[in-house]
């Protein structure tokens, strides 16, 4: 691969009009774009905001995603039929570090890689974002980019239902509770100069609040919303994700699987609680995983969490994340946080 020097020569060098000779699917190279092999895309750009568009297709019929940096998913798999080709844009942030503010700075630039099962690419462009708004997540290990597989945060599967003009900046972090995210100068010391007015930042902050009294816990998420709201973006609370705790009779009306925390504070309820003395817009994902965890009940639920692969009833598969970023998808709309037309819903 040959590297590009800045977005702009990206941009020149791919063509703006995304002139490129039709792919061959199945992986085949398409020709004139000189940054990419057949499935991996690498652009030499600087830490920024940056809208991509590709165009899909070739001569036999095909089947593609975009994922980016560190396994985050960008433009779900896409099939175009034989002999067309589709065109689809999406606002990707690179940043360093790449993914957890905790962990490893990753590699420069952009990189990016084309899956799906008969992946074709006729043509790419980046070009820095000129008016992108951002969504900021601060959370844990169940919003963060897990770097490794099966694991996968909904932060991490979000991106895919966005078009373009809407960047998803994932600084949750694994193992963080309101009181660590606060202290470590990695994290919310270091993500509050990142908002701009107008960025949405949502916040789902407790599985690791296991000790943290009930005043502790709301001052904390009291002080995260109101260093959002000072640096002019707006605070979207989001009680987390459940844990997959059956009772006998198939809910899950328990401690552990509602995050009732080793003190006897039941950390959602006070979620919602700052939510409404605050007026600040609650997407109430315990609510929502509790509704479809218990609607798929104990067998069909395992494949959302990774029961399978490592007895994990916290953790989510690609498969689990996926489903829970389309919840968050929908939270954000029926409160109009985004337009319909920002969205993909399909």
């Amino acid at each position: 691969m040959r590297p590009v020097g800045t977005a702009v020569l990206v941009a020149a060098a791919l063509g703006a009009t995304l002139t490129a000779t039709p792919a061959q699917a199945h992986g085949a190279r398409p020709p004139g774009i000189e940054n990419c092999t057949a499935t991996a895309c690498h652009f030499d750009v600087p830490p920024g905001t940056y809208d991509v568009t590709v165009r899909l297709g070739g001569e036999t019929a095909s089947s593609a995603g975009v994922s980016g940096e560190p396994r985050r998913s960008l433009l779900p798999e896409t099939a175009v039929p034989a002999g067309e080709h589709l065109t689809r844009s999406f606002t990707v942030n690179v940043r360093t570090p790449e993914g957890e503010p905790t962990g490893p700075e990753g590699s420069p630039g952009l990189d990016l890689t084309l899956g799906g099962s008969a992946p074709a690419l006729a043509g790419i462009r980046i070009t820095p974002a000129g008016h992108a708004r951002q969504i900021i997540l601060i959370g844990d290990s169940t919003v963060c980019d897990q770097p490794a597989h099966p694991y996968s945060g909904w932060g991490q599967q979000l991106p895919q239902y966005l078009r373009r003009g809407l960047s998803v900046a994932n600084c949750a972090d694994a193992g963080e509770s309101t009181v660590t995210y606060l202290a470590d100068p990695r994290l919310w010391a270091a993500v509050r100069p990142l908002i701009h007015p107008g960025d949405l930042v949502l916040v789902q902050l407790a599985h690791n609040d296991k000790t943290t009294d009930e005043a502790t816990y709301r001052a904390n998420l009291e002080t995260l919303v109101a260093g959002i709201r000072d640096k002019g973006g707006e605070p979207v609370l989001v009680p987390p994700v459940v844990r997959r705790w059956f009772n006998a009779d198939g809910t899950l009306d328990n401690n552990t699987a509602l995050l009732v925390n080793g003190l006897g504070v039941d950390l959602p309820a006070v979620v919602r609680s700052v939510a409404a003395a605050e007026h600040v817009p609650l997407i109430d994902l315990t609510a929502r995983t509790k509704a479809l965890v218990e609607s798929l009940g104990p067998e069909g639920s395992k494949a959302i969490y990774l029961y399978n692969e490592k007895h994990d009833n916290t953790h989510t598969s690609v498969h689990g994340a996926t489903a829970y970023a389309g919840l968050v998808r929908d939270g954000l709309l029926a409160l109009h946080l985004v337009p319909e037309g920002a969205v993909r819903v399909g």
